[in-house]
């Protein structure tokens, strides 16, 4: 087997997919599974989601008929087999989750959805967004100065390359609705709050944010590594978690990213539909 960077990360997933079939049951004031089955669990889910979620969009797109590459091309460029993709994956990928707690005998709602949305988590996610920009802004430019060969303008691969005005409501769920839902629900309540309950909360905050930003360098996309997402969104998960720990809930969190989304979604899709 040759041993790539993404080999360790295989491994631990490959430990989730145990841990995952593990049945046990959780005590009253603990969570039913360990730091190590956070992060395994977590990355079981992320690879499982995107192969299910894929296989299942394949057979459906095969049904009206065409090659094996011609659906495969559907499926990667066109606006709808996008869609259909994204839908999908979020939806394996939160059924394996509810699948795993319950399986632990605890619920969703002990990720940080035991109470519903307030006003102030708005005013909370607002005044985080203006924070996370300047941090972000201050961070780049600390580690451009130390990094000069780091490439500030390379652009993550999104998909969506060619869309019309009448299919930009697809693209604002698939972008601006469900990434925030589905990343803060296995990220900042699954993986943080199980890495959290077994280890130094500082220690917590760091592996939840690397392996966020680990998830955005686009491994296998065939493009470079891209470093400066995974500084974006590095930042972003320190205040995610800061938002969930002050507010108790994942709401604010949600909205946060949601927020950061739509402008991005703004810039790139709102001014330059046909």
């Amino acid at each position: 087997m040759k041993f790539t960077l993404l080999t360790p990360v295989y491994l631990i997933a490959l430990y989730g997919l145990v841990a995952f079939a593990r049945r046990r049951k959780a005590g009253a004031e603990k969570f039913g599974w360990t730091p190590l089955e956070s992060v395994a669990v977590t990355l079981f889910i992320f690879f499982a989601g995107q192969i299910i979620g894929g296989f299942i969009a394949y057979l459906f797109a095969s049904f009206g008929g065409g090659s094996q590459q011609e659906v495969l091309d559907w499926l990667s460029d066109a606006t709808i087999g996008q869609f259909l993709f994204i839908v999908l994956n979020a939806s394996v990928s939160i059924g394996l989750l509810m699948f795993f707690l319950k399986q632990r005998a605890t619920s969703i709602k002990r990720l940080g959805y035991e109470r519903g949305p307030h006003w102030s988590d708005i005013a909370y996610a607002l005044i985080a967004l203006v924070v996370y920009f300047v941090a972000y802004i201050v961070l780049v430019s600390i580690i451009k100065q130390l990094v000069p060969s780091l490439d500030v303008g390379q652009e993550q691969q999104i998909g969506f390359e060619s869309i019309t005005k009448s299919q930009l409501p697809l693209v604002f769920i698939s972008l601006v609705v469900i990434p925030p839902l589905l990343e803060e629900t296995l990220t900042r309540g699954f993986l943080y709050t199980g890495l959290k309950k077994g280890t130094n909360r500082y220690f917590a905050v760091i592996i939840t944010s690397v392996i966020f930003a680990v998830a955005h360098l686009q491994f296998g996309s065939g493009a470079p590594l891209l470093w400066i997402a995974a500084i974006d969104t590095f930042t972003l998960s320190l205040l995610l978690i800061y938002l969930k720990e002050k507010t108790g809930s994942l709401w604010a969190s949600i909205l946060l990213h949601a927020l950061k989304n739509f402008i991005a979604f703004t810039a790139l899709f709102i001014f330059n539909a046909k």
